[in-house]
């Protein structure tokens, strides 16, 4: 792993990306995109890390996620400590090029605690259960609001 700042190619450098891509995407002040892991055949959505252009370049080039540690400041490939790869199917940037979705097959676990997924741990709203209601009154408000 190598660390650098994860701001464009890094210092002084230039981005590695292809020019039509790095010129389209809109990063955080830090340099950093926001990119989804989904599981490729399911939909399963996996985890969220982050990227800079030199994590989304080997990213495409290498067909293994590697994202940029916020903590360590370092990269990191998904799966070279834990054996839990995830291999590259597909990329797309959203609709405002400012997050990514990386489609995988993940082998293994996502989350770093040995769960399939980051999102199944704190599930404050299950499908089919009751909400508290404050979603429907947002809802109630913007219809009532949009007639007058």
């Amino acid at each position: 792993m190598t660390s650098s700042s994860p701001t464009g190619g890094g210092p002084g450098r230039p981005s590695p990306l292809a020019p039509e891509i790095a010129d389209r995407l809109k990063r955080s002040a830090d340099g950093l995109l926001p990119a989804i892991a989904q599981q490729y055949d399911t939909g399963e959505v996996l985890m969220l890390g982050w990227m800079d252009d030199e994590a989304l370049h080997r990213t495409l080039t290498t067909g293994r996620c590697t994202y940029w540690s916020r903590s360590r400041r370092e990269y990191w490939v998904k799966g070279d400590t834990s054996g839990h790869f995830q291999w590259v199917k597909s990329v797309a940037l959203d609709c405002d090029a400012d997050t990514v979705l990386v489609k995988v097959d993940q082998v293994g676990a996502a989350c770093h605690t040995g769960t399939r997924t980051c999102f199944d741990t704190d599930v404050l709203l299950a499908e089919g259960s009751e909400g508290s209601g404050a979603a429907e009154d947002a809802a109630g408000a913007d219809a009532s609001g949009a007639d007058q």
